[in-house]
């Protein structure tokens, strides 16, 4: 996530659809008992039914509206739109905004930026950052900076300046591993990160000097299976190309595929692919409890009984919360005050041939007027490697030739 200037708890971010369905219903300190998979959404939400689909293959309810931003492949204000489209966020710019967005994609990946004028209408287009490899994870930080996270065995987290004046750097402090997400703490001045290996751990990192991430320390959590009190130990070389970090620490506790790394309110939640779990780690009382496990019945879609997967979001800063849904399910939900999850756009695989593909990267601009999201495209296809064995681990789209949409209309209604 990279942004800075004064990012709340309550501000915009990226987040898992499974993992913020029951954040929102379940309370984390109820947190020992097996969670149900959730009831499939009713067709009618608080912005109402959504209507058939647009030109653009996307289905709204009444009163918004969908344009295309951009297509991977094609110009977009001066910039060739990257393949594989991945997190996004939103950063002011004046009385315009920017968008930027990584590209999860091998060797070429790194993060493009939209710039946009007061009305909507597209300024410019740049890269932030170029050559580094399958960027999928990232964070915005409260000084209005980008990180763009390498999902590889030996992956860096680069900060990034959304505006185009500065190059993006690595910060290796913050250690070199698959990283399955990142999160920041701004009450305590840490910035949470997740390793997406089947043996992988949650870190967190302190920087010296809140606001510069150039030094720091870099720790794991330790302890066994099932505990809840978290040990936090250092990683003796953070950026060691021959050990593992997850292997520098002894007693490390593990988690199977983590990612989907959100903080809010004192709690960083993240899940586990493996094993289909939600974790919450407390960070006031300082222990990790298992908020969901994926044991429970299957979620229903279509009538069709299959595995929920943990899919992104975005949290608005109004109340309500907004889902994408992940493993072929292309929708975006709205999770209102009461817990009720309804679908507020549905994209139509159909139309314009995203079958297999995701929705990525969804952040609101800064007025919370418009939504941004991606089609990755590709990131599920066919035929593809298991994600355990293969290269591209966790489904990156290495072959996505994405489509990145803005929704606007009336949000604060």
């Amino acid at each position: 996530m990279v942004g800075r200037t004064s990012v709340r708890s309550g501000a915009l971010a990226p987040l898992s659809g499974s993992l913020w369905r029951l954040a929102r219903v379940v309370p984390p300190q109820a947190e020992s008992a097996t969670r149900t998979q959730p009831a499939r959404p009713p067709e009618r939400g608080p912005f109402g039914p959504l209507r058939a689909a647009d030109g653009n293959g996307v289905a709204l309810p009444e009163g918004f509206s969908c344009r295309i931003v951009g297509r991977s492949g094609e110009r977009v204000g001066g910039v060739t739109w990257h393949a594989a489209p991945g997190g996004g966020a939103c950063f002011p710019d004046g009385d315009g905004w920017i968008y930027v967005s990584n590209s999860d994609v091998p060797l070429l990946g790194g993060v493009s930026a939209v710039r946009f004028e007061p009305d909507g209408t597209v300024g410019g287009g740049y890269r932030i950052l170029s050559g580094t490899d399958h960027n999928r994870a990232g964070a915005a930080t409260p000084w209005h900076t980008w990180l763009s996270c390498e999902a590889t065995p030996l992956g860096r987290v680069f900060e990034c300046d959304p505006y185009g004046y500065r190059a993006g750097l690595p910060r290796l402090p913050m250690g070199r591993f698959r990283h399955g997400g990142v999160a920041i703490d701004p009450d305590r001045g840490v910035v949470y990160l997740v390793e997406d290996e089947p043996d992988g751990c949650l870190y967190r990192f302190r920087p010296e000097d809140w606001g510069d991430l150039t030094t720091g320390t870099l720790e794991a959590l330790a302890g066994t299976t099932g505990e809840q009190a978290a040990i936090w130990k250092p990683v003796r070389n953070p950026s060691a190309m021959s050990v593992p970090a997850r292997e520098q620490v002894q007693g490390a506790r593990r988690f199977d595929g983590a990612q989907d790394c959100h903080y809010a309110d004192g709690f960083c939640y993240f899940t586990t692919r493996g094993d289909g779990r939600v974790y919450a780690y407390d960070a006031v009382n300082e222990r990790v409890t298992v908020l969901y496990d994926g044991g429970a019945q299957p979620y229903d879609h279509d009538g069709e009984a299959r595995p929920y997967e943990p899919g992104n979001g975005v949290m608005t800063t109004r109340g309500g919360l907004f889902v994408a849904e992940d493993d072929g399910v292309m929708e975006i939900n709205v999770i209102a005050r009461d817990g009720v999850v309804s679908p507020f756009l549905r994209v139509e695989g159909h139309v314009e041939g995203h079958e297999g593909s995701r929705i990525t990267g969804p952040a609101f601009s800064p007025d919370g007027g418009r939504l941004y999201f991606s089609s990755q495209r590709g990131a599920h296809q066919a035929g593809s490697a298991n994600p355990r064995g293969s290269a591209n681990p966790g489904g990156g789209g290495s072959t996505g030739a994405g489509i990145t949409y803005e929704v606007s209309g009336p949000f604060r209604g």
